[in-house]
This record gives structure tokens, C-alpha cells and sequence, in this order.
């Protein structure tokens, strides 16, 4: 208890400290659960599928009775990890809204269907603790008086202090709503009706740490704790990544893994890199963190045929402890982030990812930069649809998504492959524009017969796509070389290509990874005389090889 004792006295004082530490105590009893021994969870054979409970219907079958038939049918042997998004009754925002912690939407089943999918498939739970819904009981009871519950939200009644708040949208900073007592203004980063929690209260923070608890009681071996960074606010800061939000996130970690210390914290911090790499702490807050300047990146040098920018980032991203890695990934149920590549891109490099997200139907999402004016958030598009660039060509925009998602595969840390992504689909236009919400192009429900339909004809391009990528991850299973927190370094390439080299333990069975990103053949010379096989096609060389446009290959050592 000793470090949970320093956290706590960092943040609270030493009464609240004392109360907060007793209440631990008693949450462990409560969940006391047979703890295996501290191993790491994740290796080369785990990938994570992205997806929401109910992205797939089918008639007489709820939604995670559906998906789970489409992940037995179609990835069972690929897909270890099945990270669902907030799965639990909502309000608004697909789901990131929660007005229940601790049950799951009707519409998409029970906590037995979480239960049968969890024995099929390690599970990846959304903690959506910044904010709830203004219709959680907790808020309710906060408006109506409640004792308990008085301090469970940020009230502010002055925004005076406040003019250097990070602010993710464009939205009210606070919304004012009726009380017991009157009007009440709270803190609202991201909607009126998503209010932001306050963790200087000592009860909501045990009833938080009640929350992850549970979730881990139900089968998650893996909590992504959304946008934790702006949980601690106080005047005169930005509010974000601030060091009382530090120290919660190692609490967090050290209550949680008292009871399973192999459950992972996976930290969504949208942010430029240094303050996403920051909730590695010294090795002891987060397990994982989003590696989100990749998407944008990768799809600039895609679209532009230049790895210059993408090899200079990759120098800098060397993670500093061995019991950490990233979380790859190249889309999601948000947008493209442009905000981590901020310092990487300039201004027109930033407009080709727009002309391109733009000229296939994508949108582009603003926030508040503070100064009375709006800058770019994120690009709401397809990755796929993003990638067929200003011209609207498909056939390539196909070629360089097989290639991102070959990067992804290959790169240090564990890989998350979102849900449209692995079936190929492109912007939904009509869901964006008859919902009015920019996000929805890339959250589109399906009908399971219609998908299962469309993936057994192997002319599509959604079976193309999900078999090119299911032969990709078969492939990275075989090879420990591909260990998320293996070792790794830069090759010394020809602009246009990008190559890593994965190293094996004692540096045998390296992999050497190469990625053409241009439209013309390039040349790899090899100096020595050894012989290597490309592990993706079998294929076997002696000498120079020829990597043709937009395409990539994986080279192991032939051993005599």
C-alpha cells in the first residue's frame, strides 16, 4: 500500500487519502477473485479487431449474439483480442455517453452474451470516466441534492481562471442545468449532455475505481481509459495532462491489477506525441498508449508516394521501457486525428489529407484553438475511401490500404485493426448526412446475410481486402520476431520506401520489412551473400530485388 499511499497523498489530503485507501481495501474484498501470476498477456499471435456491440444485425439474433457469430465464421484464427466499444446504455454519441456503468444495452444483449464472447476472445472494455450521460442516476441524484452524490461533477461558477482550457470542440465550455437548489453550471468538454466527473470528490473516485473493478469482474482483460487526460481540472492550466491526472492513472493501474495483475490500462490521449508517450510514466501508469500520429502519417506518405517525414518520426518513437508498447492502429469509430501530427505536417502538407478525405466525401471536424477562432480536429473519413486520394481512384486507394495495414502488422507494439477496415468498406455517406454527425461515415451498421453475401464472392472487394489482411496476420503469428515489445530499428532506405527490421531474440530470425510507397519499382541491394526468403510470398533471393509499386515484402534469413 505504500505506493498507493504516495499516489493518493500527491492528490488529496491526508484525511481524504486515508478514506479513499480504506475504501480500496474494501474494493478488493469485494472483487477478490483468484489472481493468476503477473505474465505479459499480449505477444506476435495477438491482434485486436476495433468494432461496436451492435455493428452487425441479423433477424431473430441480438447484436452480440451477431458479431460473435461473425467473428467465429470469419477470424476466429486471426483475432484474439475483440475490443468493444461502450457497450452499455447510452444517450448520445454512439455510445460514448454512458447513463449506466454496469449494465449493457438491451439492444445489444446481456451480460451473459459478454460472458460467452469472452470465452472465445480476450475483451477490451471502453472506461468512459471523464463524463456521463446527464441521465445517469449519479447526475440525477447530483441535481436533486443527494448527499452522496453533491460532488460526483465539475461544477464552475466562474469561468474566470479557465481561458487556457484545452478544449476538444467548439461546444460551451460549461452548461447550466436545474438543480434542487437552482441553476447549476458543470463542466462539459464535449457535449451538454456528456458532464464531466469530478475527481477531487473522493466518493466519485471510488466509485470509478468501483467501475474498473467490475469491468474486470466481467471478463475485460484490457480497459481503455478515454480521454482520461482531462480529468483533473484546475484554474489557471490547460487542464489536460495535468500531474494529479498522473497519478490517478497510476492508481488506477496498481487497484486494478491487485486483483488481475495481467490486466492491461490502455490510456486515449489524442494528442502530439510527447504528451501521449508521457502516460507511460516511469514504466508504472498506462500499459499501452494509442500510437495516433501513425494513422495520419502513414496516409500522408501514402498519398504523397514520400517517406521522408514517416522515417525521421519513426527515430523518435523508441519506447522507453521494456514493460510497455504501443497501440497501433490506422482507423477507428473517430476520425483521423491531425492534432499529433501538428508539429510534423505544415500547412499544405496538412490540405492533401484534406483535398483527399474531402474529395471522396469525407469531412473535416474543428475545435477551439482559445483565441475566438477554430482549427482542425480531425478528418472524418473511411481510412480506405481517405486513400483512393483526389482522384478518386479506388484500385489504388485498395493497393495502399494492403500496404498500411502490412506497416501496421510490422510495427513495435500491439496491432488494432477497426472493424470497416478488415471488411473493405468505404465512406458511408448517407449515415453522415442523414444523422448530421460528421463521425458516422465510418460507423455503419450491416446486415449480417448482406455482408456474408458480399464476403463469400471472391471477386469483391471486401474479400479481397479481408483475405489479403487474414493472410497478413497468419503470417505475423508465426514469427516471435513480430513481439509488440520486441526490439526494432530504422532501415537505411531509398526515399519512397520505408523498411523496418524486427529483431528476433539474440538477434536470430530478424525480419526485414519493406515498403514501396511510390507508384514505380524500387531496387533493394543486399551487401552480402547470403540468401533470403520473402515469408509473405515464399519467394526466394539471392541478390538485388525488385519491389514493385505499392507493394512489400517480409525477408527472412534463409539458415543453411
Amino acid at each position: 500500500m505504500e505506493k498507493i499511499d504516495q499516489l493518493l497523498l500527491s492528490v488529496y489530503t491526508k484525511d481524504k487519502a486515508d478514506y479513499i485507501k480504506k475504501n480500496i481495501q474494501e474494493l478488493w474484498q469485494k472483487y477478490k477473485v483468484s489472481a493468476s501470476p503477473e505474465i505479459l498477456p499480449i505477444s506476435h499471435k495477438d491482434v485486436v479487431l476495433i468494432t461496436y456491440a451492435d455493428q452487425l444485425y441479423k433477424k431473430g439474433e441480438n447484436r452480440l449474439q451477431t458479431l460473435h457469430r461473425f467473428l467465429n465464421k470469419y477470424l476466429n484464427k486471426e483475432i484474439s483480442i475483440v475490443h468493444l466499444l461502450p457497450f452499455y446504455p447510452f444517450t448520445s454519441d454512439d455510445g460514448f455517453s454512458v447513463s449506466n456503468y454496469y449494465d449493457v444495452d438491451p439492444e445489444n444483449g446481456t451480460w451473459k452474451d459478454i460472458d460467452a464472447l469472452s470465452k472465445d476472445y480476450n475483451l477490451l472494455f471502453d472506461a468512459v470516466i471523464n463524463h456521463s450521460s446527464k441521465k445517469m442516476d449519479w447526475f440525477t441524484k447530483f441535481l436533486a441534492g443527494d448527499e452522496k452524490y453533491k460532488g460526483f461533477y465539475k461544477v464552475v461558477d466562474s469561468t474566470e481562471g479557465y481561458e487556457n482550457v484545452t478544449r476538444p470542440r467548439t461546444s460551451p465550455l460549461t452548461h447550466s442545468y436545474l438543480s434542487a437548489n437552482g441553476a447549476v453550471n458543470v463542466w462539459t468538454t464535449f457535449s451538454e449532455d456528456q458532464v464531466d466527473l469530478n475527481f477531487e470528490d473522493p466518493d466519485l473516485l471510488i466509485q470509478v475505481l468501483d467501475v474498473l473493478l467490475f469491468y474486470i469482474s466481467k471478463g475485460a482483460s484490457i480497459i481503455r481509459l478515454d480521454a482520461v487526460g482531462f480529468i483533473w481540472k484546475e484554474k489557471n492550466t490547460t487542464c489536460m495532462h495535468l500531474p494529479q491526472t498522473h497519478a490517478l492513472v497510476k492508481l488506477m493501474r496498481l487497484v486494478v491489477n491487485h486483483i488481475n495483475p495481467s490486466a492491461l490500462l490502455l490510456s486515449e490521449t489524442n494528442v502530439p506525441h510527447q504528451d501521449n508517450i508521457s502516460y507511460f510514466g516511469q514504466g508504472d501508469e498506462a500499459n499501452m498508449v494509442y500510437n495516433f500520429t501513425l494513422p495520419p502519417l502513414l496516409a500522408f506518405s501514402l498519398l504523397n508516394a514520400n517517406t521522408d517525414k514517416l522515417k525521421k518520426w519513426f527515430l523518435d518513437i523508441k519506447v522507453p521501457f521494456k514493460n510497455v508498447c504501443y497501440f497501433n492502429f490506422l482507423a477507428s469509430h473517430d476520425g483521423i486525428g491531425v492534432m499529433p501530427v501538428v508539429d510534423r505536417l505544415n500547412e499544405n502538407e496538412l490540405n492533401s489529407l484534406i483535398k483527399a478525405a474531402t474529395a471522396n466525401g469525407g469531412r473535416v471536424s474543428y475545435k477551439s484553438n482559445g483565441k475566438g477562432s477554430k482549427i482542425p480536429y480531425e478528418i472524418n473519413s473511411n481510412y480506405l475511401s481517405l486513400l483512393c486520394g483526389e482522384n478518386q481512384d479506388e484500385s489504388l486507394g485498395i493497393k495502399r490500404s494492403l500496404l498500411a495495414h502490412a506497416v501496421l502488422l510490422s510495427m513495435p507494439g500491439l496491432p488494432a485493426i477497426y472493424f470497416h477496415s478488415i471488411i473493405g468498406s468505404l465512406n458511408d455517406i448517407k449515415g453522415m448526412e442523414e444523422s448530421g454527425i460528421n463521425r458516422r461515415i465510418n460507423r455503419e451498421k450491416l446486415e449480417f446475410n448482406q455482408l456474408e453475401k458480399q464476403l463469400e464472392d471472391t471477386n469483391s472487394r471486401r474479400a479481397h481486402i479481408l483475405q489479403s489482411i487474414k493472410k497478413l496476420i497468419n503470417i505475423r503469428a508465426k514469427e516471435p520476431s513480430f513481439d509488440p515489445y520486441g526490439d526494432y530499428e530504422l532501415l537505411d532506405t531509398d526515399k519512397g520506401v520505408f523498411a523496418i527490421l524486427r529483431k528476433g531474440v539474440n538477434n536470430q530470425n530478424n525480419i526485414s520489412c519493406f515498403y514501396n510507397f511510390t507508384q514505380e519499382d524500387k531496387i533493394i541491394d543486399f551487401n552480402d551473400d547470403d540468401s533470403y526468403v520473402d515469408i509473405i510470398s515464399n519467394k526466394k533471393y539471392m541478390d538485388a530485388i525488385i519491389i514493385k509499386p505499392l507493394s512489400f515484402i517480409w525477408l527472412k534469413l534463409i539458415t543453411q
